[in-house]
């Protein structure tokens, strides 16, 4: 296989090599449903697609599980401002959610899982970290004892990060500068929902869900585990210490983050007012696959400015690829050499935005349009662009026939009756071109 990624745990490029052949075990992080999913969190949950298409491209079969964080803080924070069950909050959102997934063409995973259908996977799991000494019973819930796991910090580097002694984060809103032991398990407060356990009623920490439910579905040791680059520390840095505390064994092979996304070259604030939503850029009278465009234009790895000029270049560049691909003739055989150049591209930790290129290079190329449709909707595997769900563009009532009279004047010289004919095409909305293959025609774009 030639697929390479960069993997942050080695912080180099590896080849891809699945624990077992043929087979990936993915897992990506996924919302927390208490709000509207923002963009910059949609840029992660492309992004995470796309390296899901690509590895299938490859011809792996992908086992992809998402979790779905249903019980956190600031489920319960809202649920209690609004003064109601937190299971209304969670409902609503991950409805938006799920709709919203399908507008960007984003590829269900096989299993979605819930953080409260897993309490006593993670019940079982604080248990088996316990019995190891690796964790302790605080005053206020269970605790993960850093300084017990000496491989802490691995992933996120040491020399950045310091360990303040027997400092406590109980806190789902994390200190993202220093070390401290974290909770797995809150003992209740009032107003907030609990479960029965061994070690006393309570909840879960919001690290140890991930844990528990990508064991529970994929395994103790497994392929790729995602998510954003802000995610990095400490949350998927609690997660290897505690998972592999429990287990014994490496719990992830591949680490792969997601860059932040900015908009207008500045953090997403609620006090700047630059949360944009799905909904805001359907407001805006943008198409939601041209958001889907712009993300594909950068690198995974590198940060995106948003700007609604950007947008409003990627709604026109998909609209142009869109009327392209609608007056092509029926894919038949495809243009190997692109094709290899895209799948070189994106196999070198996915180079989407030089795989973008080499299809539009192709796109405009002089290659027959039978032969670009079949290789466009090959890489749109990939992009996802929904180039496969284009209907061909049908010409007016006598277009047809006009075209094939033009041409025949055309041939013979008399260019002052075929110019005139052309003129007619436009009036009816078609435009023509003149090429070596004969007659090229699309529908005319209306002001």
């Amino acid at each position: 296989m030639s697929l390479k990624l960069y993997n942050f745990l080695s912080k180099k490029i590896e080849e891809f090599k699945p624990i077992k052949n043929g087979e990936v075990g993915l897992y990506t992080c996924g919302p927390t449903a208490y709000n509207y999913v923002h963009i910059g969190n949609w840029r992660t949950f492309i992004f995470e697609d796309v390296l899901k298409r690509v590895l299938e491209f490859n011809g792996l079969n992908v086992s992809h599980v998402m979790n779905i964080t249903d019980i956190d803080d600031k489920i319960i924070k809202k649920a209690n401002d609004e003064k109601v069950d937190f299971k209304e909050i969670t409902k609503k959102y991950e409805g938006v959610f799920f709709v919203d997934l399908k507008k960007l063409n984003i590829l269900p995973a096989e299993k979605y899982t819930r953080a409260t259908s897993y309490i006593q996977q993670m019940i079982d799991l604080i248990q088996k970290l316990l019995d190891k000494g690796v964790a302790y019973k605080g005053d206020d819930g269970i605790y993960f004892a850093v300084e017990k796991f000496k491989d802490y910090g691995k992933l996120s580097g040491l020399e950045k990060r310091e360990l303040k002694k027997g400092a406590r984060v109980n806190d789902d809103q994390y200190d993202k500068e220093n070390w401290s032991d974290f909770a797995l398990w809150k003992f209740p407060k009032g107003g907030e929902p609990s479960w029965p356990s061994p070690f006393g009623e309570g909840r879960p920490g919001w690290h140890i869900e991930c844990s528990a439910m990508s064991i529970a579905e994929l395994g103790d040791s497994f392929d790729i585990h995602t998510g954003g680059v802000d995610l990095l520390f400490p949350h998927h840095e609690n997660e290897i210490a505690q998972s592999e505390a429990a287990t014994g064994k490496k719990f992830v092979n591949f680490w792969m983050e997601g860059e932040h996304l900015l908009v207008e070259e500045e953090k997403m604030s609620k006090s700047l007012g630059n949360v944009y939503t799905l909904e805001d850029i359907v407001k805006g009278g943008f198409d939601p696959l041209a958001l889907r465009y712009l993300f594909l234009t950068a690198h995974y790895r590198s940060k995106l400015n948003f700007t609604w000029k950007s947008l409003g270049a990627a709604q026109n560049a998909l609209n142009n690829l869109r009327e392209i691909v609608a007056g092509y003739q029926e894919a038949v055989i495809g243009c190997s050499e692109f094709e290899q150049r895209f799948k070189d591209s994106i196999d070198n930790d996915l180079d989407i935005p030089k795989g973008l290129s080499v299809m539009w290079e192709m796109v405009k190329s002089d290659y027959p349009d039978s032969a670009k449709h079949q290789s466009v909707l090959v890489m749109n595997k990939v992009l996802g662009l929904g180039l496969d769900k284009i209907a061909k563009a049908e010409l007016p009532r006598g277009a047809e026939e006009l075209i094939e009279k033009r041409e025949l004047e055309r041939k013979g010289g008399n260019f002052e009756e075929s110019d005139k004919m052309r003129r007619e095409l436009l009036e009816m909305g078609v435009e023509v071109e003149d090429t070596s293959e004969g007659p090229k025609w699309k529908i005319k774009k209306k002001n």
